[in-house]
Order: structure tokens, then sequence, then C-alpha cells
């Protein structure tokens, strides 16, 4: 009788092979899965694009909130040497606080104020609907300005800076 070949479970069956490394163990260790890793990068790289987004709208939002932003600076140079050719014209302003003329109830309150780098001294007419405006010296505004008939510089908006 022929030996019996441990590989063999029935006599009918074919012989099958086995691996000389069946019974090693690996000392390569495998990555978990296809993958696996890249959850951090999908995180990093999310957070990182939220960032520039938000970024973007901050700024974004920051430009189209200004009311003033259409509008050329008050030029004060040539206010002074002629303020006719500026009549009726519109103009965005950086104000300080210099002195309070006066307030009448029809007209409004009679400011003095300097401009953003020039310390000559501007008037300005705050209008009545601007009446809640409280104004300290030394305080800084932004406001739109209009230059009116005899060269009077009416406030159409002014916020506190």
């Amino acid at each position: 009788m022929p030996a019996a070949n441990p590989n063999l479970e029935d006599e009918g069956e074919s012989p099958r092979v086995i691996s000389p490394f069946a019974q090693t163990t690996s000392t390569v260790q495998t990555r978990g899965g296809r993958g696996s890793g890249s959850w951090a990068l999908w995180l990093v790289s999310s957070l990182l694009i939220l960032a520039i987004i938000g970024i973007a709208g901050y700024f974004t939002y920051k430009y189209l909130g200004d009311p003033y932003r259409t509008l050329e600076p008050f030029p004060m140079d040539k206010y002074l040497a002629d303020y006719r050719s500026m009549t009726g014209n519109t103009f965005k302003a950086d104000l300080k606080v210099s002195a309070d003329l006066g307030y009448t109830p029809e007209k409004g309150r009679l400011m003095v104020f300097t401009v953003q780098n020039d310390n000559r001294p501007l008037v300005v007419l705050i209008p009545t609907k601007l009446k809640d405006l409280y104004f300290t010296k030394g305080q800084n505004y932004q406001a739109s300005l209009e230059v009116g008939d005899g060269g009077l510089v009416y406030a159409d908006t002014c916020e506190k800076e």
C-alpha cells in the first residue's frame, strides 16, 4: 500500500499545493485598509478651505458694507481754492471734531472739523435728521459731505468711527 499523502483529504482528490510560507508570520505591517489615513487630510483640507472662505467673506462684507466706498475723498485744497466748482458734489471725509458752534432747530448743528491729515478747519452743517449724534472734541467721524450754495458744507450722513 502506498504511503498516505497528508495533503489529500480523499484518495480521489488531486493533491493541493501548500505555500512554503504558509506557517510564517509577516514582519511587514499592512495599512489598515485603503484610505485609512486620508480622513485627516480631508479634515485639514476642509478646515483650510473654510478658513479661506471665511476670510474672503469677511473682507467682502467689510468692503461692501462701507456706504462711502463709491465717494471720492473730500479735496480740502480744491475746496479752499474754489468752492464754486465743487457745488452740488458729494464726497466722503474722515473728520475730527474741533468745535461746536451751536444748534438751531430749523437748520441743525454747525460744527468745526478738521479733515484727516489736514489741520485746517472745515465748517460743516449737521442737519436736524442727525440731531441724535453727540459730538465731543477730538472724536473721529466718517461722513458724506455735500458742498452747497455759497460754499457751506452739509453732512448727508455721519457715523462715529
